[in-house]
């Protein structure tokens, strides 16, 4: 049995390296951002930012095309995320909240799907767009929401970080 788990874990490291080397060549750098907009979404612990950047980096004409490929992956990946949200809240109905979290699910319901608007901050944006799914808030409110804070959230960051680093290196 131990010559399976070895044999999987192997074909799927290959796999995943075969991957990676495919998405960092410059013809599918828009495909890489879209797929690490993506998944940076979901409720995994990794930003999109240098991948959008580094891009622009490379192909400063690729400026506007990389924030829109960006916010579409990002803005899918937080969908998928309130789906997960929601999908957790038919799971688990009785869940009992503390008071703290229950203050935090009430401010998030009064404040309905424009709460999703704060779906860009680090480490609590995420997660805010599984509560959203958990509160049933109507999904596509949320989406348009989430898509204009990411939207404005790759414009800023990556002129702030591509201004910075030509000042830095006077290209």
């Amino acid at each position: 049995m131990a010559w399976v788990h070895y044999l999987y874990f192997t074909d799927m490291d290959a796999w995943l390296e075969t991957l990676l080397t495919l998405l960092a060549l410059p013809k599918f750098g828009l495909g890489t951002v879209f797929v690490v907009s993506f998944v940076s979404a979901t409720l995994l612990p990794m930003g999109s930012e240098p991948a959008v950047f580094g891009l622009v980096q490379l192909s400063p004409e690729l400026f506007w095309p990389a924030i829109g490929v960006a916010t579409l992956g990002n803005t899918l990946g937080g969908a998928v995320t309130w789906w997960m949200g929601l999908a957790s809240h038919q799971a688990f109905e009785q869940k009992v909240h503390s008071a703290h979290h229950l203050r935090a699910l009430d401010w998030l319901k009064r404040l309905g799907p424009k709460a999703c608007l704060l779906a860009w901050l680090p480490l609590v944006g995420d997660p805010l767009c599984a509560v959203a799914g958990w509160l049933r808030l109507p999904f596509w409110p949320c989406l348009g929401y989430m898509a204009v804070g990411k939207f404005t959230r790759y414009v800023v960051m990556t002129a702030a970080l591509n201004g910075a680093f030509n000042a830095y290196f006077a290209i």
